[in-house]
């Protein structure tokens, strides 16, 4: 699992923009599923022009590289797959941040993301099991990695799923078929 100052490093950051945001992707099945090693952080986003503001204000150059303003605006203008990265200069640590756009699947798990104590002293916006399955069952679908059945069963063994919240998704997603695969996998 990532150090708690590097997870820390963004997320405490991420809460002073006070827009909504959610980690997601390795670090969200580490924390439901099991550990294993990543060396990003995976965040969803909904970012607007004050937030943006607030975002580069958050993130110094002098501690971060942090993509022009007119590159962040660029992305935010694309409804869906707006991304950009923020690195820690001192310890390369990354964060992929993707921009919620359209995308209904964002949309929907945004307001039901959990917070979750990551430290004594702070607590993280994670998005919920089922988003985090549903968007490693997409991936696995694209690339065919190992990691994502594994994450998948480590999430519904250790926190469990709401296989109702995600019928109508993985209909409409066409991953129905995928999942009943990983299900029945040993």
């Amino acid at each position: 699992m990532p150090g708690p100052d590097e997870l820390s490093l963004f997320v405490e950051r991420l809460e002073t923009v006070g827009a909504p945001y959610m980690v997601t992707g390795a670090t969200a099945a580490i924390l439901y599923g099991q550990p294993r090693v990543t060396n990003d952080l995976d965040v969803v986003l909904n970012l607007d022009d004050r937030a943006r503001g607030a975002l580069l204000r958050a993130f110094p150059e002098a501690e971060f590289y942090v993509p022009p303003e007119s590159v962040i605006q660029a992305e935010q203008a694309r409804p869906q797959r707006g991304h950009f990265n923020l690195i820690h200069l001192e310890s390369g640590y990354k964060a992929d941040v993707y921009l919620t756009g359209t995308d209904p699947l964002h949309a929907w798990a945004l307001p039901r993301q959990r917070r979750l104590r990551w430290n004594t002293r702070l607590e993280i916006a994670v998005a919920p099991p089922e988003y985090v399955v549903l968007r490693k069952l997409e991936f696995y679908r694209e690339g065919r990695s190992a990691k994502h059945p594994a994450d998948i069963r480590a999430i519904r063994d250790v926190t469990g799923v709401d296989e109702a919240v995600m019928a109508p998704w993985l209909e409409r997603m066409g991953l129905a078929a995928l999942w009943q695969e990983i299900k029945n996998s040993p």
